[in-house]
């Protein structure tokens, strides 16, 4: 595992329960709004595996979960034995995950691995490549990762950070046309800060972001603006 950073406690990014995040080093996305580009490259790791359940074991009669972000967390090779070994303390695991790798997601949830899952969806069909940095992008596979995870026991959220200059209200109606009604789904404003990968970027007001929610709820009743 490439871990490059521990947050030792959050009461925020776990829905009802108090964490740690654990950070991983790498990410198959170059999306210009990301707030940890510096998780991007895939470099060595500054926290090692030892260091990390050694906090876990200290703090694991406080904490409830773990959350486990990056980066892209599961482009880690061992992801699912470090997965086991947090769950063998008796911790829970929020997921955070673009949703690209498919089999890997398949095979946590088969196997009982995570609790809950949050999955970013970058925008619609047609505009994955220009945010995902891919020339040629198989958006399918993000179709059929969100299926799976509406389909799963696990709790999970679907979220979408939107910035000015790559979403507008058109974009985020044609996700909701694949998403299930009942499926929890978050709009995120873009929040500007020198470590977002590209500079001059620009988040929604806050009327706008009400406004875009309260048309969008006759198609999706469960769509939430975080933090409002």
């Amino acid at each position: 595992m490439n871990i490059c950073g521990l947050e030792k406690l959050t009461v925020t990014d776990y829905p009802g329960y108090v964490s740690c995040i654990v950070f991983t080093q790498g990410c198959n996305f170059n999306c210009p709004f990301c707030h940890n580009s510096s998780l991007i490259p895939f470099a060595k790791g500054s926290i090692t595996e030892d260091e990390v359940f050694a906090y876990l074991e200290k703090r694991k009669k406080v904490l409830d979960g773990v959350v486990i972000t990056g980066g892209e967390p599961l482009l880690q090779l061992n992801i699912k034995d470090f997965i086991k070994k947090i769950k063998n303390l008796g911790l829970k695991v929020k997921l955070d995950t673009n949703g690209t790798n498919y089999k890997m997601l398949k095979e946590l949830i088969d196997e009982g691995l995570v609790d809950y899952i949050a999955m970013d969806i970058k925008n619609d069909m047609s505009n994955y490549e220009s945010i995902s940095g891919y020339k040629k992008f198989n958006f399918d596979s993000i179709k059929d990762t969100i299926k799976l995870i509406e389909s799963s026991k696990v709790d999970y959220e679907f979220r979408t950070t939107l910035v000015k200059e790559y979403h507008n209200y058109q974009n985020v109606e044609n996700i909701c046309e694949f998403l299930n009604q009942k499926s929890k789904y978050y709009l995120q404003n873009f929040e500007n800060n020198e470590a977002v990968l590209t500079g001059g970027l620009h988040g929604f007001a806050e009327s706008e972001l009400k406004n875009m929610a309260e048309k969008l709820k006759e198609k999706h009743s469960n769509i939430i603006v975080r933090g409002l």
